[in-house]
This record gives structure tokens, C-alpha cells and sequence, in this order.
């Protein structure tokens, strides 16, 4: 559900009843095939993903092995050690990478999208509701999403930047001054757009994934031994051996995965195919390579275990290496903050947090787009963490949770989609998930006992974001039980004017924004109360938002005559489309609609809150109601409405 109760009748309803939910869900087997909506070739699909998809997990070799090794040597570091550690690298990218996204979870699709979103909605299509433990693992899930695309940046560009540290020790004071100067050209660019620069990103992942691949390749050969990694019972090995203790190593394992949910967040933007082609191709590989060439060099040279990835390198190469590495955390970087902007514009369209202002970027792609309020945010708390922990590693500590609990989510949900919309036998989802659910558990367990040493970031950062969705899904509800209090049926209202002869007639069309269609819009009864005038034509407009990504042109639009003077007009947009109220209605003109767009007014209502006493929602989530809803977008611009011919009515409403 979408409301934004400073503009009562402008509001988007999520109105799917029980039935139409159920007929979706019965419907789910002849969705598209995913990345039906991402366009160009099959190469062009997959050099693309190179370069946004794989930016985060691409770039956790710089740090991963490090703090992995790190928290081993607690009680000195072993050969059977460091063979351990790799083999733990390696397993858990198979596990979660390869097994679980690759294989599995990309195939629950919403109609070609992924993301928690897409999950959270095919479980609504097939239980024909949306309980409050559905919408509670949504906001959890989005909420970890948006503290990890604060923590991304900061980790990546700290550990690649460190790095320079490495060609000389003297730059050792300017690692996080230049840390910030990077993010925030990184962050005012953003306005922009990455259309211009999103060309070399694959080229650069590209090369960022070879230079891994050929660095491992070299180190290969320096200690034999390490290719014992590739078996699995090393990695188990470990674990039983160490006990409790290993638990801290996972928690360091577990950041050679953190990126993994790109995979299935972007499903839209490239598809299925270039994604899988990408990760089995040259990403999967490369990781690999590098983690058994990082292993080899320690076994070697047990010396460069404080920092293997850069050491890899001849001293001549050192610089080059940096320089690249820090163009791949930008990189991905980006990535991450504009998947931060497309979760927050899902969680707009499906009612989880009032209406932010979303610029689009690209003439040519709808999907750049532009949130500055969210930009703001995450670039104040990327600086805030840069200053705080200082360096990569102690940024480790906070890294990581976020992801995993994501994970949990996310496998949760998708063992819902096997059992409700696959229809596979109980058995099967429990074979096949179980093992997946222990081990994301054992590896948010591990991330868990870093809480004290800046695990609490993610954690209060995801509380604060379920608290202010939790307060306006609360506070929206609450507004509208109001509003409906005392309404005016449309039908009661049109028999009323039909016996009134003191209104005055005038010609022209006008258009009046509704979340109720059955009850007279609040706007419609303040113009005849108070202007005592009725147009010659009367839409009334009800917006609602669907549980599938994309709505085609030939289901937008619904026309219902109600009077020889009144029309209603059903809109439905996908939760991923632009709520452009003008295109629509132009398709709404091909089924019989008269007007014209200059000879329209479209009347919003705006309203105003007075506090409840004793009832409704306790004084400090009113008072933060109250921010939250004076904080949403303009609905003139959200709506995509020509503001000379918008008219503003007020209206007060009790919480």
C-alpha cells in the first residue's frame, strides 16, 4: 500500500483484493522470461553485468583473504591453516554464489525482476494477502539492503586506497583524506547520471577480473599445496578442528560473498542468461584464481599474510594495481548506491515510505534514476563511517551482517516461492533449503560476535529504517480510517447534484485524484462547497500499484462511466514504472475520454493533521508522522502533472 497523506486524493493504493491476488498467482507459470525487459545483445547483456553486477564481490579479494588470515593467527597461523581459510573462500562462493543465486533463486522471478521486493511479492500473489510477517521480512530485508549500500562504499574505496600505503609508507596519512575526496566526487556525480561513464565499466571490470586471474595464475606455482583447497573436507576440516573459535573466521570468510544479492537484484536490468554467462565465464574463475594465488604466496611467504592481494604484485606493477583497484571499488560503489536508489523508489511505489523526489538521469534508460534525498543520506553516512573506523580493517567488523541477515531473508522467502508457487513437495524445499538456511545462520552467527567492535552499525541503521517505514505504514493506515469517516458515496453525491440548482456549470474538464473510487474525493467537495462550480466533464482517477514490476499499455487503463458527468478511470503502473498520470490518461482518451490536457485542472487535496488526544498512535511516532509526511516529494512532479493546471484544496484531518 502507497499513501502519502499530505495529499489525500493524489494517493496510490496497492487495492488488489483476496480474489484478483489469488487469479495472479494462479496465473504465475506463464510469466515472462526474466530480463524481459533489458535490452541489446547477448555479449553487450554480459559485459554489462560484468561491470555493475559483479562490482561489489569482484572487489573482495582485496580484503577478504586479508582479514581472513587475520583472524586465524589469534594463535599463530599453520599451513593447514591458510589451506583451511582458502578452502572456506572457495566453498562458500559455491554454496551461496553459484548454488543459491546462480542456480536457484534466479529463477524466482517476478515477471524478469528480482531483488527481496520481487520475492516479497510472489509470496503475496500466491497467499493472496499481505500479513504482517510478509511485510515485516520486506522492511527488514530493504532496511539491511540501504546499511550495506552505506558500509559498501566506505570498505571498498578504504581498501583499495590503503593500498598506496604499500608503493610508499609516507602516504600512509593521506589514505582517508583521499578516501573522502573520491567518495564524494563519486556522490555528487550521481545528479548526473552514470550513462556517460557506465561505458567503462565493463571494460574496466574486465580488466580488474583478468589482472586477478593472472596474479593467481603467477602465485600458483609458489606452494603446489594450496590447489588441496579445492576440496571441500579442508574447508570442514577447519571448522571442526577450531570449534567455536572458527566462528570468528567466518565472519571474515563470509566477505568474499558480500555483492552476492546483486546478482539477483539486477536480474532485471540484464537478464538471467548474461548474468549466469558473466559469473561461470570470467567472474567465478578469476575469484577462484586469485584466492588459490593469495593462499600459495602466504604458504610461500607467510610474511605477506598482513596484506596478500597487493603483494602479489611486482613492486613496478604496485601502483598501476592500485590505481585499478580503486577505479573497480568506485565501481562498485556506484553499483551499490544505485541499487540503494532503485530499492527506495520499490519501496515508494509499494507504500513503505512516503513519496521521495525521483529524477530521471538518461533520455534512453528508464532505470537511471535519481533520488537526491537518499544521496544525501547514504553520502553522510559513508563520511561519518570513513572518519569513525579510519581504516578498511576496522571497517571489517561492520561489514557483513548486513548481508547476511539479507540472506537469511531472502532464503526464507524463496523456500515460500518453492512451496506455494513451485508447488514442490515439502521434502524437497526442506532438502534443498535447510542446508542453505543452517549455513547462512552459522555465518550470521559469526558476524553476530562482531557486534561490540562495530557490528552495531548496520544493526541500528536497519532499526532506524524499519522504524520509520514501520511509523508510516501505522500512521497511513491510520489517516485513511479517518478519512473515511463520514465519506460521501460518488453515487450519493451525483443524485445530490442532480437536484442542486445552485451550482454553476462551467466547461472544461476536471480531474480529481481518489485512493477510494467508491467515495467522493475530498477535493470534488471542497470545489462545490466552496466554489460552488461543476465541470463539464468529471474524471475521477484512482491509482493503484501492482505486484508485478511492469504493467504493458493494454492493462494501464480501466474507463467506467458513472454519469453522463462523471467518469471514473482505473490506472494500474507496475511497482518499478513512473506514475506518469498524463500518459495515461492519454490512453485512457483512445477508449472514449474527452479532454484536452490545456483545457483540464487536476485538483489535489492537501492535508493538514491535528493531534489526537488519548487515541491513534502514541505522541512520538505522531511527531515523527508528521516529519515524514511534511518530507514527501511534490505530487504535482511525482505525478507527472503540468503544475499550471494543478489546483490545491485543504483538508483536516485527527490522528
Amino acid at each position: 500500500m502507497n499513501t502519502n497523506p499530505g495529499d489525500d486524493e493524489s494517493t496510490v493504493l496497492e487495492r488488489q483484493s483476496a480474489p484478483e491476488l489469488a487469479a495472479a498467482a494462479a496465473h504465475l507459470s506463464d510469466l515472462p522470461t526474466p530480463g524481459q525487459h533489458a535490452t541489446g545483445s547477448l555479449a553487450g547483456l554480459t559485459l554489462g553485468a560484468i561491470g555493475v553486477v559483479y562490482g561489489d564481490i569482484g572487489t573482495s579479494p582485496i580484503y577478504a583473504m586479508r582479514e581472513s588470515l587475520h583472524a586465524a593467527s589469534h594463535d599463530g597461523l599453520t599451513p593447514d591453516d591458510v589451506i583451511g581459510v582458502i578452502s572456506l573462500l572457495i566453498w562458500t562462493l559455491i554454496f551461496i554464489v553459484s548454488f543459491k543465486y546462480v542456480l536457484l533463486i534466479m529463477r524466482a522471478d517476478n515477471r524478469g525482476e528480482g531483488g527481496t521486493l520481487s520475492l516479497v511479492t510472489l509470496v503475496q500473489q500466491a497467499l493472496g494477502s499481505r500479513p504482517i510477517w510478509l511485510l515485516a521480512l520486506g522492511m527488514i530485508g530493504i532496511s539491511l539492503f540501504f546499511g550495506d549500500a552505506i558500509i559498501t562504499p566506505a570498505m571498498s574505496v578504504l581498501s583499495a586506497v590503503e593500498g598506496l600505503s604499500l608503493v610508499t609508507p609516507a602516504f600512509g596519512p593521506y589514505v582517508v583524506p583521499l578516501t573522502l575526496v573520491i567518495i564524494a566526487g563519486l556522490f555528487l556525480v550521481q545528479r548526473w547520471g552514470t550513462g556517460a561513464v557506465s561505458v567503462f565499466f565493463g571494460p574496466v571490470m574486465i580488466a580488474w577480473f583478468l589482472t586477478m586471474a593472472v596474479m593467481g595464475l603467477l602465485h600458483i606455482g609458489d606452494d603446489w599445496s594450496i590447489l588441496r583447497a579445492l576440496s571441500p573436507t579442508y574447508a570442514a576440516g577447519f571448522v571442526v578442528t577450531h570449534g567455536f573459535a572458527s566462528l570468528i573466521v567466518l565472519g571474515s570468510v563470509f566477505l568474499a560473498v558480500t555483492g552476492g544479492e546483486a546478482l539477483y537484484a539486477d536480474m532485471g536490468h540484464f537478464g538471467r542468461r548474461p548474468i549466469r554467462l558473466a559469473w561461470v565465464g570470467l567472474v567465478w574463475p578469476a575469484l577462484t584464481l586469485s584466492y588459490l594465488g593469495q593462499g600459495a604466496m602466504v604458504l610461500a611467504h607467510p610474511d605477506r599474510a598482513a596484506n596478500p592481494f597487493f603483494l602479489m604484485a611486482p613492486n613496478w606493477a604496485l601502483l598501476p594495481l592500485v590505481i585499478l583497484a580503486t577505479m573497480a571499488t568506485v565501481i562498485a560503489s556506484q553499483a551499490v548506491i544505485s541499487g540503494a536508489f532503485s530499492m527506495m523508489k520499490q519501496a515508494v511505489r509499494t507504500g513503505l515510505l512516503p513519496r521521495l523526489e525521483i529524477l530521471h538521469t538518461s533520455e534512453d534508460q528508464e532505470g537511471q534514476i535519481y533520488l537526491p534525498r537518499v544521496n544525501a543520506i547514504l553520502a553522510v553516512g559513508v563520511f561519518i563511517l570513513v572518519l569513525v573506523f579510519g581504516s578498511s580493517s576496522n571497517l571489517a567488523a561492520a561489514y557483513g551482517i548486513a548481508v547476511t541477515g539479507d540472506m537469511v531473508i531472502t532464503t526464507c522467502l524463496a523456500s515460500v516461492v518453492f512451496l506455494k508457487v513451485w508447488r514442490w513437495p515439502l521434502p524437497l524445499v526442506a532438502v534443498v533449503v535447510l542446508p542453505l538456511l543452517l549455513l547462512e545462520l552459522l555465518f550470521l552467527g559469526s558476524n553476530a560476535i562482531k557486534i561490540p567492535h562495530g557490528g552495531w552499525v548496520p544493526i541500528l541503521m536497519a532499526a532506524v529504517m524499519i522504524l520509520l517505514m514501520w511509523t508510516w505504514v501505522r500512521g497511513t493506515r491510520q489517516v485513511q480510517d479517518q478519512a473515511r469517516r463520514g465519506a460521501t458515496s460518488i453515487e450519493a453525491l451525483i443524485e445530490m447534484l442532480s437536484k442542486s440548482e445552485r451550482l454553476l456549470n462551467v466547461s472544461g474538464t476536471a480531474v480529481f485524484l481518489t485512493a477510494e473510487p467508491d467515495i467522493a474525493p475530498a477535493a470534488l467537495l471542497h470545489n462545490i462547497k466552496h466554489n460552488q462550480v461543476l465541470h463539464e466533464h468529471n474524471i475521477i482517477v484512482c491509482v493503484t500499484m501492482a505486484t508485478r514490476p511492469y504493467v504493458p499499455d493494454t492493462d494501464r487503463v480501466t474507463v467506467m462511466p458513472i454519469s453522463d458527468r462523471f467518469t471514473r478511470v482505473d490506472m494500474c503502473f507496475g511497482y518499478m514504472e513512473e506514475t506518469n498520470l498524463p500518459r495515461a490518461l492519454a490512453l485512457a482518451k483512445k477508449k472514449g475520454i474527452k479532454f484536452e490536457i490545456m483545457a483540464t485542472s487536476f485538483f489535489l487535496t492537501q492535508r493538514f493533521f491535528r493531534r489526537s488526544k488519548g487515541k491513534g498512535l502514541p505522541t512520538w511516532q505522531e511527531t515523527l508522522f508528521l516529519s515524514l509526511s511534511k518530507s514527501a516529494a511534490n505530487a504535482t512532479d511525482f505525478y507527472h502533472l503540468p503544475s499550471s493546471r494543478v489546483i490545491v484544496l485543504g483538508q483536516q484531518l485527527q490522528i
